[in-house]
């Protein structure tokens, strides 16, 4: 079975999406000499892919649906070398972004979107994308498929392995363990990574090398040399300004010293003085303590003779203490008979208040028994009106019930509801066909309206151009009119699709205009602010659910948009125009026309192009320009050089949109024909809505009768009712009123007995306040005897205190002499005491000062050295003395000591960090000559060999070429140096962008690439369009090389799953290894394999539908022509060379 590529894309298309792609693989071998863009050799070659195995990791198969361009497609690569080839925007890159998103990696290792979801089919909500790996040669579960979903709403993906569902990080981790790298440039380089890879720096190519063509552990050793040489830098760094600093300081102690010897000096007289003045207090406290001695002796003499004295004197005395004695005894019973009377004062006004409380008592019983007979009266009264209602009641009672049975009112009520509900039912049934026909008729009477505005329309230039919208997209005309209904919401202005906002008014140039747009680009709305974009694509995606729906959003205005050349310089091309001249319209809408067509920079002629113009136009900054028969489209690659373009060339078709075409009568006598059919069936909806109306009235008028005789029949028998209920009740009242009567009897009993109670105790407190009367008469005569005896008292305390008088007077000047001495006693004690405190206060503070835990010790030693005997005055002396000797020491600088003493311990932690230092310097120069010794041998070998293939690819061309490995102290500046000659009498120079062209660049970059073929561990390699930009020579030579290396026989044995080869050598990759190689061009003639499969992509707007080809034994994809006809692709080569050879 031959492999194959094929593509499916939709049979019916509109003609104004001009991208269908179609992969078609011929798979046909055979001879490389013969012309066209691949030659084709007979098919006896056929089976080379079935005996040529994929390596392990390498592509199998790649599937994909609605991916970017492709609604289905399923390609077949190769073993070896595969080049895709096809015009521009055909979708060969397409291939190479299926690849790296369907194993794992993201879309920035691409350089075009942003988001996976950008890669999602416009018009689709997913896309997905299956990749078939070959497997390893043991693994039982062959050849591991991945595919991956891509969600347009949240920017998601799904992933699964073997059908199973799985995980990004596991899709990696498999496609790892093949040594795929598609996040390197040397493995897979696309088309928007072209120039990246071009500007890599020597030292990231190196790193990009390694980690291609080296073991892993390699790039290991390199970051740890890396790291390494970083963390020496900072110790050798750290080294050198310790040392600086420890040699600074040294210096500067050595100035210092001569000071700190001086400062020293004078500390010891300031700590001297210092001791002096703090012995102070111990010097006044020997005073005080001598003083307090002396006191304290006169004290005791002075009392021994103030004892003498009282002794001479103590009769004379004794008179006077005895009248003294005497007088405080009377004073003492005064006192007791002024207790005795206010006794009897209070036992008084007691008796007072008693009497007055039993008078309120009796008050209050006279009033209680008086409200008692009050309350006998209203009882007598309740009595006769009750037994009034008792005669009544009983008379009521003899009386006849009146008739009534609840069972034949219910019964007749129930059936005037059942009445009623039977006509409320019908009611229903009428009114809800009624509604019915009011909805009809209303909708009868919009499409009549409808209609009838169609039909004026199809009268008018709008109405022509919005049927024409309405028959390309009904999505797009239904959001039209939902815009124009609520336009007011929107901040500003929505303007609706290019086929109604605008229009060309020369209808010569309508074809022209035209070819320049989609067909999504005539249904395009605006909006002319974020807000307005966000409301209307929730309204019209989310709310309406439309799909087909185009929005864009225009804040620039058409001013911004400037033509490529002056219109002096437009004329000179030929050009009558730009597009933006030829189309009216809103200026936002031409804004946005401007932006997504390039109005204002397509040039418009009604000429056709000559030779002459078409080579002026093709170098000038014109990129796309429309003539009477074709549209040109150039395409620049300036990143490989000024000759890079290529020209795309379409027909024009005839334009649809902005033609005026004549009514169609045939829809207007249609509307016409609907108006009149609606008509007549809104007259016979109004008439069985008048007839409904009228079955309503009847049945209200019947419903409100049966409701009044309801009422009726209710009304009767409440009456009735209640009646019958009070009858029934009677001889309950009348028990009640018997009950009553009865209380009232008894109530008079006990109120008679409660009167006679009230006058008895009545009688008891005015006896009671009798007997109080009498004992307040007593408690009168008692307070009189108590005011008698107090008066008796207080003469015989005046006598006394007059006694007492007398004999003082006559001892006064003895006592005045005792006074004196006691005087004289009481002064030296308290100078005594006065002494004492002073002491025991100067002692408290010499004890305080003893206390300092950081003096006191000290102190206690230098106060031994004074003398017991010193004074004060003595030792004021001596601190003068001190102070003296303190101000002839120069004092110099107060912090000298203290920044010495510091100064000295940042020097001694600086030591011993150098110490430490020099230790951690040596480990780290151990541990880099260490890995050193392993890893340059590695790279200079990796080196040599890739220097190898470099160079023989170079001799192929007649040039020459090396690869250096540049060495620096820092590991991270190594780098990879390449250096070329492409001229003989020149020599080796390095490259870079200065001194070679764009070409040259091209050659040395695909030349590298290869030369890492044979060492790079990676299953296959991609080379997006690495051929723009070099002259013919160059890439027929660069591709016959490319063709040798990737074709070549396998001379190495696959990797086994660890990464490693059988040989020990460089793993997977060796000649003959998967390749692909993508190009929009190729020459003729070139070098063929028949282990190359070549892949050729087409599409476009005429492109045949795709049908599958079998039964010739030969794979391959068909596409019909424009009569439905299947082309095959193996004859038509064969017929080619047949007419080549017919030719020869």
């Amino acid at each position: 079975m031959t492999q194959r590529s094929s593509t499916n894309s939709s049979n019916k298309r509109a003609r104004l999406d001009s991208s269908r792609p179609t992969s078609l693989t011929p798979d046909l071998p055979g001879d490389h000499n013969a012309g066209g863009n691949v030659a084709m050799a007979d098919e006896g070659d056929g089976g080379a892919y079935e005996t040529e195995p994929h390596q392990p990791g390498s592509i199998v198969r790649v599937k994909l649906r609605n991916f970017v361009t492709y609604t289905a497609a399923e390609f077949f690569p190769g073993p070896s070398l595969n080049m895709i080839i096809g015009p521009n925007g055909t979708g060969k890159s397409t291939l190479v972004c299926a690849i790296c998103l369907g194993l794992g990696w993201g879309p920035q290792h691409l350089g075009r979107a942003k988001d996976v979801s950008d890669y999602v089919k416009h018009g689709c909500n997913e896309a997905a994308i299956e990749i078939e790996l070959a497997g390893w040669p043991d693994d039982e579960d062959g050849n591991p498929v991945i595919r991956r979903v891509l969600k347009r709403e949240g920017n998601k993906s799904q992933f699964s392995i073997n059908g199973k569902t799985s995980t990004l990080k596991a899709v990696l981790d498999l496609a790892k363990s093949f040594s795929i790298q598609i996040d390197n440039l040397c493995q897979f380089l696309p088309q928007d990574k072209v120039c990246e890879f071009a500007a890599l720096t020597p030292v990231e190519l190196l790193h990009s090398t390694q980690r291609a063509a080296a073991p892993e552990h390699m790039l290991e050793w390199h970051d740890n040399l890396k790291h390494l040489r970083t963390k020496q830098k900072t110790v050798q760094a750290q080294q050198a300004t310790d040392t600086e600093t420890l040699t600074n300081l040294d210096g500067r102690q050595q100035i210092l010293r001569a000071d700190v010897e001086r400062l020293q000096e004078r500390a010891n007289i300031q700590k001297r003085l210092g001791m002096l003045e703090k012995a102070r207090p111990f010097a006044s406290y020997r005073v005080a303590r001598a003083r307090h001695a002396e006191a304290k002796k006169k004290s005791k003499e002075a009392q021994v003779e103030l004892k003498k004295l009282e002794d001479e004197v103590e009769p004379s005395l004794r008179a006077v203490n005895r009248k003294q004695e005497y007088c405080q005894k009377v004073e003492k019973i005064v006192k007791e008979r002024r207790r005795a009377v206010e006794r009897a004062e209070g036992a008084a006004d007691e008796a007072v208040q008693q009497q007055k409380d039993a008078e309120e008592k009796i008050s209050d019983l006279k009033r209680e028994f008086q409200a008692e007979r009050d309350g006998d009266k209203q009882r007598k009264s309740d009595a006769l009106r009750i037994e009034q209602n008792i005669k009544r009641l009983e008379k009521q009672i003899a009386e006849a019930p009146v008739e009534f049975d609840p069972l034949v009112y219910n019964e007749q009520i129930r059936e005037k509801q059942r009445a009623l509900r039977d006509l409320e039912s019908k009611a229903q049934e009428i009114r809800q066909t009624a509604r019915t026909q009011v909805q009809d008729g209303r909708d009868t009477n919009e499409r009549i309206a409808r209609a009838n505005r169609e039909l004026a329309a199809l009268d008018s230039q709008a109405g022509q151009q919005t049927a024409k919208l309405r028959e390309i997209s009904r999505e797009t005309a239904h959001a039209w009119e939902w815009i124009q209904e609520h336009q007011d919401e929107f901040e500003h202005r929505v303007y609706g699709p290019p086929i109604l906002e605008c229009s060309v008014e020369n209808p010569r140039y309508v074809d022209l205009i035209e070819s320049l747009f989609q067909r999504n680009d005539f249904l395009t709305f605006t909006t002319q602010s974020k807000n307005d974009f966000k409301k209307l694509g929730h309204q019209l995606y989310e709310v309406m659910k439309l799909a087909e729906i185009n929005i864009r959003t225009s804040t620039v205005g058409l001013d911004q948009f400037r033509p490529p050349v002056s219109d002096e310089e437009r004329e000179r091309y030929g050009l009558e125009g730009w597009a933006l001249d030829f189309i009216k319209g809103p200026e936002p809408v031409l804004a946005m026309l401007c932006g997504e067509c390039r109005l204002h920079q397509t040039g418009i002629t009604m000429r056709d192009v000559t030779e002459r113009q078409f080579d002026a136009l093709k170098d000038s900054p014109i990129s796309s320009w429309v003539s009477s028969r074709a549209s040109y489209q150039i395409t620049r690659r300036r990143e490989y050089g000024p000759g890079a373009t290529s020209t795309r060339v379409r027909d024009l078709r005839r334009g649809r949109v902005w033609t005026d075409q004549p009514v169609d009568m045939g829809a207007k006598r249609e509307l016409q024909m609907n108006i009149d059919q609606w008509t007549d069936e809104a007259r016979e909806l109004k008439r069985l809505a008048d007839e409904a109306n009228d079955k309503l009235s009847r049945l209200r008028d019947e419903a409100a009768s049966l409701e009044r005789e309801k009422r009726e029949l209710e009304e009767e028998k409440s009456v009735k009712q209640r009646a019958n209920q009070a009858y029934k009740a009677l001889p309950t009242k009348l028990a009640q009123e018997q009950e009553k009567l009865s209380s009232l009897q008894q109530a008079g009993s006990e109120l008679r007995a409660r009167v006679l109670a009230i006058s008895e105790t009545i009688t008891d407190r005015t006896i009671e306040k009798g007997r109080l009367a009498l004992r307040y008469a007593e408690l009168v005569a008692e307070l009189m005897e108590a005011y008698k005896q107090l008066f008796e008292a207080e003469i015989m305390g005046h006598e006394a205190k007059s006694d007492v008088e007398a004999l003082m007077e006559r001892n006064r000047s003895v006592k005045q002499m005792l006074e004196t001495r006691q005087h004289e006693v009481d002064q030296l004690v308290r100078e005594s005491s006065e002494a004492s405190r002073a002491g025991r206060r100067l002692l408290d503070e010499c004890e305080k000062v003893l206390a300092d835990e950081e003096s006191g010790d000290e102190l206690r030693d230098f106060l031994t050295t004074l003398p017991d005997s010193q004074t004060p005055e003595e030792l004021e002396g001596e601190i003068e003395s001190e102070r003296t000797r303190l101000e002839l020491v120069h004092e110099g600088n107060p912090n000298a000591v203290a920044e010495y003493e510091n100064r000295q311990r940042t020097i001694d932690k600086l030591r011993d960090r150098v110490g430490r230092v020099e230790q951690q310097l040596q480990e780290l120069d151990v541990a880099i000559g260490e890995i050193r010794s392993k890893w340059e041998p590695e790279l200079d070998k990796l080196v040599e060999k890739i220097s190898v293939a470099f160079s023989e690819s170079f001799e192929k061309i007649g040039c020459a070429g090396q690869v250096e490995v540049h060495r620096d102290e820092d590991f991270d500046q190594w780098a990879i140096q390449i250096q070329v000659k492409f001229r003989e009498n020149e020599p080796l120079s390095i490259l870079d962008s200065h001194r070679q062209s764009g070409g040259e660049r091209a050659v040395s970059t695909i030349f590298y690439l290869m030369a890492l073929q044979s060492l790079a561990r990676a299953p296959f390699r991609v080379v997006d369009e690495i051929n723009q930009g070099m002259d013919p020579r160059n890439e027929r030579i660069v591709h016959e090389r490319m063709v040798d290396i990737a074709c070549q026989e396998r001379r190495q044995s696959p990797p086994n799953p660890d990464g490693d080869a059988e040989d020990g050598g460089e793993g997977v990759g060796g000649g003959g290894s998967q390749y692909f190689l993508i190009t929009p061009k190729l020459l003729h003639g070139l070098k063929y394999h028949r282990r190359m499969k070549i892949h050729c992509i087409a599409s476009g707007e005429y492109m045949p539908p795709a049908v599958e080809q079998g039964g010739d034994g030969i794979g391959g994809v068909g596409a019909g022509g424009p009569d439905g006809s299947v082309v095959d692709f193996r004859k038509v080569l064969q017929r080619k060379k047949a007419l080549i050879q017919g030719v020869a």
